[in-house]
């Protein structure tokens, strides 16, 4: 159970508390960076030790009854924030998806760039997380790539009010809703991993989708601007996990 709890907690505020809500100051670069965070405080151990870790090298596919997703998104984002390690959109609560036969409800998403997953061994210029839990604390994580092409309306509201500042959070003025940055073709990938951030916990579904969205090259920089570095973990060992399409 305690596990169970420090994992939402991580992934609903993407670890914001990161250095103040534990010992270990990571990131992505210099002593904190990926290869170090299994080092950083015994509480992200598993970051080095887990065989089920996230992002990995989607490839190798195996073909499976993959029921469609039912989506029941009725809400808004209501904040945005700069945690330090990336752009967050909190969302209002009751916003939900089903995937075999379970029920998560939208917590958040955030975004990497460059893409932590990657697609046969292909990077895109960006990729959205939008993280959910069920009512047991187990955790869902749909993920989007983004490539470049036509501008992204609901990026374009998020991106109106990015805070420049760590720690700074603003209420969101725009309505901006999930289903605006998330492909209308659902078809995806499934596999087990991780958070992609400490503690790097384990037993999370990862739901990728393998229609990207496009956004253009300048919200792409904006963000980059905004994060000063890149904020992708390195893919992991796939360890003989199978990735279901």
């Amino acid at each position: 159970m305690k596990k169970t709890i420090l994992a939402v907690t991580a992934a609903l505020a993407l670890v914001a508390g990161s250095a103040a809500a534990s010992g270990g100051h990571w990131g992505y670069s210099g002593h904190g960076a990926p290869a170090h965070w299994g080092e950083l405080d015994p509480a992200f151990e598993i970051c080095g030790s887990g065989v089920n870790q996230s992002p990995i090298d989607l490839t190798g596919f195996i073909e499976a009854e993959m029921k469609p997703i039912t989506f029941n998104y009725t809400g808004l984002a209501t904040e945005i924030l700069n945690n330090g390690h990336s752009i967050q959109a909190n969302y209002a609560a009751g916003s939900t998806m089903t995937v075999a036969g379970k029920t998560f409800e939208l917590k958040q998403f955030h975004f990497h760039s460059p893409s932590e997953n990657t697609i046969n061994g292909e990077f895109f210029p960006m990729e959205g997380h939008f993280v959910h839990a069920d009512k047991d604390g187990n955790l869902a994580v749909i993920a989007v790539m983004y490539k470049i092409g036509d501008a992204n309306g609901g990026m374009e509201k998020l991106w109106k009010q990015i805070p420049a500042k760590v720690g700074d959070k603003v209420a969101l003025a725009s309505q901006v809703k999930a289903e605006e940055l998330i492909p209308e073709d659902k078809d995806y990938y499934r596999f087990n991993g991780s958070l992609t951030t400490p503690p790097c916990s384990e037993g999370v579904v990862w739901i990728v989708m393998k229609k990207p969205v496009t956004v253009s090259e300048a919200q792409v920089k904006q963000f980059t601007d905004v994060m000063g570095m890149p904020n992708n973990r390195p893919v992991q060992g796939t360890h003989a996990r199978p990735i279901l399409q």
